[in-house]
């Protein structure tokens, strides 16, 4: 997934933290204004004003950018497992770091694609640039919960859990991110739909 760079310069003296966001916002323009499968990565670098070797510097492909917010987020989600209290059972450890997530999120701060599926044509493209995210998300919960647990890091139990938790999670954001202009906060839907899953598994682990 795609991670902030350091900020230092280019060669062309723009902060490559300005690059970045310049990357963005170009490439969010040219979907709206021509949908995401007749934009190129050379008209996303065209449009922000540099090269497309930039371009690779920052994303690894077209698709990450409709992922920044989410990808950003799931950087930082091993530090929030390591930050759980030790003295909380596996799922309810679970339960706090998945609300923790959420919480990164707002009304204000969500992936333009998501919210734009049918103007910017991205709905096959989110498709399927979302599962290796799934996945990512999983190995990390499942290795989380094992350690918990005292289990074994390939033990059936934990990559069940997990895989049932993101996916009640991602039924949630899913949910939010459609609910247009009167969205509320994410936490509470994510809590909603995580919460039963974390409380049938409870007792098995």
């Amino acid at each position: 997934m795609a991670l902030p760079h350091s900020p230092r310069s280019s060669g062309s003296g723009r902060p490559r933290s300005s690059s970045r966001e310049m990357l963005a916002e170009a490439a969010a323009e040219l979907f709206l204004e021509q949908t995401y499968a007749g934009t190129t990565v050379d008209d996303i670098a065209r449009r922000a004003g540099v090269s497309r070797a930039t371009f690779f510097n920052y994303f690894g492909s077209k698709s990450d950018l409709l992922w920044l917010e989410v990808d950003e987020a799931l950087a930082a989600f091993d530090t929030t497992l390591a930050s759980v209290p030790s003295e909380l059972a596996p799922m309810d450890a679970v339960l706090d770091a998945v609300t923790r997530l959420a919480d990164s999120f707002g009304p204000g701060r969500l992936p333009l694609a998501v919210t734009q599926v049918e103007l910017m044509g991205t709905d096959a493209e989110l498709q399927a640039s979302a599962l290796p995210r799934f996945l990512a998300l999983v190995r990390s919960l499942q290795a989380f919960i094992a350690s918990r647990a005292a289990l074994g890091g390939d033990a059936l139990l934990p990559r069940a859990a997990a895989t049932a938790v993101v996916g009640a999670a991602v039924s949630a954001a899913t949910a939010w991110a459609r609910a247009g202009v009167r969205r509320g906060a994410l936490t509470p839907l994510v809590r909603t739909a995580v919460a039963p899953v974390c409380r049938g598994y409870a007792s098995a682990l």
